[in-house]
């Protein structure tokens, strides 16, 4: 499997913006488009390209309060279990059940702090969880998006 600097720049102007065409890249990459074409269905065959989503702005919907939760599970949890039971609570948008103390970190969205205690609350009646510590989110970039702008310390 050989995904070279063409493909990276493909893999990023689709992860930008997964309903570009291929005429657009075709035309920032200096490929024709059945080239564009051949080598984004090769990135989908090999497994490289696993889907194509949307970006939503949850601020708009309501649901604009981000949090992370540390999660501690009585001694013998499974980690299928761990996972398991932080996906019951809808409020849950990810779950990394990782080494070391804590057992698991969620990652959840909500829309007001009543909220965020009602979701932590619920992850703490669901499964062994002996423990939680709640981080909440002041703002984030991800490396899928534009290099965030320079942000000023004025006082």
């Amino acid at each position: 499997m050989t995904v070279d600097d063409i493909d990276q720049e493909l893999l990023r102007l689709l992860s930008a913006d997964g309903r570009r065409t291929f005429s657009e890249m075709a035309g920032e990459v200096g490929l024709s488009v059945a080239a564009v074409k051949r080598r984004v269905d090769r990135l989908r065959e090999i497994g490289v390209i696993t889907g194509f989503t949307v970006k939503v702005d949850h601020t708009k919907l309501g649901w604009g309060i981000e949090a992370f939760t540390e999660l501690r599970y009585a001694g013998a949890t499974p980690v299928s279990a761990i996972i398991t039971s932080a996906f019951a609570v809808p409020e849950v948008q990810a779950v990394y059940a990782i080494a070391g103390d804590p057992d698991a970190l969620v990652h959840l969205r909500v829309r007001d702090i009543q909220h965020l205690q009602q979701a932590i609350d619920r992850m703490r009646r669901t499964g062994p969880v002996v423990g939680t510590k709640t981080l909440m989110v002041l703002g984030s970039w991800n490396r899928d998006d534009p290099a965030p702008d320079a942000v000023s310390d004025e006082r």
